[in-house]
């Protein structure tokens, strides 16, 4: 992902972040993950994310769900939100800016991710 999105790290400006922050934009793309397995959600993930850079979108909805309380109360605690916890992870490997979406896109359980221009 990132060698094809190279580059130094890509920063909204602080208007435009102060606009992101209060819902007052709009994704030009979304892709819902809900469902999806670790190893189905990495590929449909990364193939949304550069389709959407070569389609020249630069503000994308990724949306995770907040996840299950999956919790059997054993010794070992499970991780609630496997997808919400590990698509960050992901996009950190690109130059892109991840946020957590306003309440009206998801809140907690989706993020917002902004793209590079297009060349």
């Amino acid at each position: 992902l990132s060698a094809q999105l190279a580059g130094a790290p890509v920063a909204m400006d602080r208007k435009s972040f102060g606009k992101l922050k209060r819902g007052k934009l709009m994704p030009e793309g979304r892709i819902d993950l809900h469902g999806m397995t670790l190893d189905q959600a990495h590929p449909a993930l990364v193939s949304f994310i550069l389709s959407s850079h070569a389609a020249g979108k630069r503000l994308v909805l990724v949306i995770t769900g907040k996840g299950k309380d999956r919790d059997d109360g054993g010794p070992i605690p499970t991780r609630m939100g496997v997808l919400r916890h590990q698509v960050p992870q992901w996009l950190r490997v690109g130059p892109l800016q991840v946020s957590e979406a306003h309440l009206k896109h998801g809140g907690h359980g989706a993020f917002y991710v902004y793209l590079r221009r297009h060349r």
